[in-house]
């Protein structure tokens, strides 16, 4: 594979979402104007948050865009081959329209076939469920039929499989995909343990998408959640890919 550069990437993964009927939206700043929890946008959900609660978007129910961002909450590993201060996000939204499977296809179908990266340098984890919330053998299962091995799906708790806004609000299991990057380590299951952990040795943490099923009423992570909370759109689908996926994507070459 040849080198590609960040603005192709951009490009790529526009330019894919768009051909899945996506809208592209633009940046928004990086001070947030619809969440006060934060100083600056971290994520690229934050912009969208209005609309992750049931309100319309006028650009529909599929959106794709390439929001800048401003790390804070990890900001100590800032400087390694994988975390940046500021960075660009990729996203592509699912407000009220596909769920959980179709959005793994796209992210599958993204970095197989248009990336060319190979599946066996692909490991994911998924969440494993709790007193609250069921296993999710959906997301594990639907990674297993696009080929990836039951040894390379890893069941992980909330702390690592859970994506959640605040303490009340909108939240939801997550699934998250790891590169292989050739780097010297024991195995896949321990490379993903490490990666998770925070060390990042081994494999690289490149991709989230996240299906939004679930609310809080006090903290996400506290054990209550209901199904289907009421906004008019109760299933929404986000799939975050960060920039330093360009470096990622050489290395596993």
């Amino acid at each position: 594979m040849k080198e590609i550069k960040s603005y192709e990437l951009r490009a790529k993964y526009l330019k894919f979402f768009e051909g899945k009927g996506h809208k592209i939206i633009p940046s928004a700043s990086l001070i947030p104007e619809n969440d006060p929890s934060v100083l600056f946008t971290t994520a690229g959900m934050h912009p969208l948050v209005p609309y992750l609660l049931g309100q319309k978007h006028p650009g529909g129910k599929r959106l794709c865009d390439v929001q800048k961002c401003v790390r804070t909450g990890d900001i100590d590993e800032v400087g390694d081959a994988t975390h940046c201060t500021f960075f660009e996000m990729l996203g592509n939204w699912s407000l009220g329209d596909y769920f959980r499977k179709e959005s793994i296809n796209f992210s599958f179908e993204f970095l197989t076939k248009v990336l060319e990266i190979p599946v066996d340098k692909i490991a994911v984890t998924v969440f494993a469920g709790d007193e609250d919330c069921a296993r999710d053998e959906e997301a594990a299962d639907t990674w297993a039929s696009l080929g990836i091995p039951r040894s390379r799906i890893f069941y992980l708790p909330k702390a690592n499989n859970w994506w959640y806004a605040g303490a009340t609000g909108p939240c939801g299991s997550d699934t998250e995909i790891f590169i292989d990057t050739g780097m010297p380590a024991a195995s896949i299951a321990i490379q993903v343990a490490i990666a998770v952990s925070g060390s990042r040795y081994g494999t690289t943490y490149l991709w989230n998408s996240t299906a939004t099923q679930t609310a809080s009423l006090r903290n996400c992570l506290s054990a209550t959640s209901i199904r289907e909370w009421a906004w008019s759109a109760p299933y929404v689908c986000s799939t975050d890919l960060s920039r330093c996926m360009r470096q990622t994507y050489l290395q596993a070459q």
